[in-house]
C-alpha cells in the first residue's frame, strides 16, 4: 500500500509540474524577457535545482526521505503561487530559481524511496518502470492541459492552480506517505571508506552520467524551442501543449515495452541517445515533421530514463541512494545549464538542435569508442573475430 501511495504521489507531482511547461517561455516573453534572459532564467534555474541535488543526496541518506519531500512541496506550492502575482522579468528570475532549489530536494529523495520498496533489482526496474510509464502518461496530457489552461484563464490564473494543487499534495504526502526503515548490517570486514566513496565514479556510473549530460542538453534544447515557437511563430500555448504531448507519447510507448528492460542499460542508454541525435537530425537538416520528430525523441527518451536509474541501483549501496541519485540529478541539472544558456545565445545565429546534435553525438562516439576499447583489452589474446 504504502508503494502505490508513492507511485500515485510521484504521478501527481509529475503532471502538476508538467502543466507548467509550455507557459513559461510565452509568459516571460509578455514581460519583455529577451531569448537570451530566458535562456538566462532556465539556466540559473538550472544551476539551483543543481546545487540543490549535491546538498540533497547525503542529507536525504542521513534524515531520511520523507522531510525533503514534503518541505519542498509546500515550498513550491507557495513559489508557483508567487509567479501568478510576478509584474516584471526580474521577479520571474529570483522565483523560477528559487522554484528550482525547492524542488531539487523533492526527485533524488521520491526515486530513493521508491527504490527502496524493492528486494532485487528486478523489482527496482519494475518501480522504476512503473513510475515512468504513470508520469509519462502525465506529460501526455498535462502540457496540453496547461496550454489549454492559459488560453482561457491566462498565466497568472494557471500558476495560481498549480500553486494550489502543490499544496493539497504536499499534505498529502505528510499524511499518507511512510518511509520504509532498512536495518542494515556489515561483516566485520568492512571495506575501506575510500572504496566506498569511488562507488558513485564506478565507470558504469561515469558513463550513465556523460550520457545522461547530453540527453538532459537534448531534453533542454526541446523545453526551450518549443515553447518559443508561440513567440516566433505566434502559436497558441495549446499548440506547443500538443507538441509536448507527442514526446511524452513516443516515451510511454517505449516504457511498455517490459522487455527491454532485460537487456545491459548501458547498451540501452548508448542506442537511446543515438535515437535522439538522429531524430534532432530530421529536425534541423532534413526539416522532417516536428511532432514527428519528437514523437521519435520520445520513444528513446523512455529507453534512456529507467536505464539510467537501473544502473544507479545496480553500482551503489541501497543506503547510499539518496547521495547516488543527488549526483545523477546534478548530472541532470549541469545539462539543462548549458542547454538553456547556450541556447538563448546562439539561437538568432545557428540551430540549437544542430548543437545538441554535435554535443550528443561527441558522446556516443567517447562512450562506444571506450567500451570498445574495454573490450579489446578483456578479450582473450587467443581469441579471434
Amino acid at each position: 500500500m504504502e508503494k502505490m501511495y508513492i507511485l500515485i504521489f510521484l504521478f501527481i507531482i509529475s503532471f502538476i509540474m508538467r502543466i507548467g511547461t509550455p507557459i513559461f517561455t510565452p509568459y516571460a516573453a509578455a514581460f519583455g524577457a529577451t531569448s537570451v534572459l530566458i535562456g538566462l532564467i532556465l539556466g540559473f534555474t538550472s544551476f539551483s535545482d543543481l546545487t540543490g541535488n549535491l546538498i540533497a543526496g547525503p542529507l536525504v541518506d542521513r534524515f531520511g526521505k520523507k522531510i525533503f519531500i514534503t518541505i519542498p512541496l509546500f515550498t513550491s506550492g507557495a513559489l508557483f503561487i508567487a509567479h501568478g502575482l510576478a509584474s516584471n522579468s526580474k521577479q520571474l528570475f529570483i522565483l523560477h530559481g528559487l522554484n528550482g532549489f525547492a524542488l531539487a530536494f523533492l526527485i533524488p529523495a521520491a526515486i530513493a524511496m521508491l527504490s527502496g520498496y524493492a528486494r532485487n533489482s528486478r523489482e527496482q526496474g519494475k518501480n522504476i518502470a512503473i513510475n515512468g510509464i504513470l508520469t509519462t502518461i502525465a506529460g501526455m496530457v498535462a502540457p496540453f492541459l496547461g496550454g489549454k489552461m492559459a488560453d482561457v484563464i491566462g498565466y497568472s490564473n494557471t500558476y495560481f492552480i498549480i500553486g494550489a494543487a502543490i499544496l493539497a499534495t504536499a499534505l498529502f504526502a505528510t499524511f499518507l506517505i511512510t518511509e520504509r526503515q532498512f536495518i542494515i548490517t556489515h561483516k566485520k570486514k568492512i571495506m575501506p571508506t575510500i572504496t566506498k566513496s569511488n562507488t558513485f565514479f564506478s565507470a558504469p556510473l561515469l558513463t550513465s552520467y556523460l550520457i545522461g549530460f547530453a540527453v538532459m542538453y537534448i531534453h533542454g534544447v526541446v523545453i526551450f524551442e518549443v515553447p518559443y515557437l508561440t513567440v516566433e511563430e505566434g502559436l497558441s500555448p495549446s499548440v506547443t501543449g500538443k507538441l509536448f504531448s507527442f514526446l511524452s507519447l513516443g516515451a510511454f510507448i517505449t516504457l511498455f515495452m517490459f522487455f527491454i528492460n532485460r537487456y545491459d542499460p548501458l547498451k540501452r542508454l548508448l542506442v537511446g541517445l543515438l535515437g535522439m541525435c538522429l531524430s534532432l537530425y530530421g529536425i534541423f537538416s532534413l526539416s522532417l515533421s516536428l511532432p514527428l520528430m519528437l514523437f521519435l525523441t520520445g520513444i528513446f527518451f523512455g529507453l534512456v530514463m529507467p536505464a539510467m536509474a537501473t544502473v544507479v541501483t545496480e553500482n551503489v549501496p541501497r543506503e547510499n541512494y539518496g547521495k547516488a541519485f543527488g549526483i545523477m540529478s546534478a548530472v541532470y541539472s549541469l545539462g539543462m545549464i548549458l542547454s538553456s544558456i547556450l541556447t538563448g545565445i546562439i539561437r538568432e545565429y545557428i540551430s540549437p538542435y544542430f548543437i545538441a546534435f554535435l554535443i550528443g553525438m561527441l558522446v556516443v562516439a567517447i562512450v562506444g569508442y571506450t567500451r570498445l576499447r574495454l573490450n579489446q583489452i578483456m578479450k582473450p589474446k587467443g581469441d579471434f573475430y
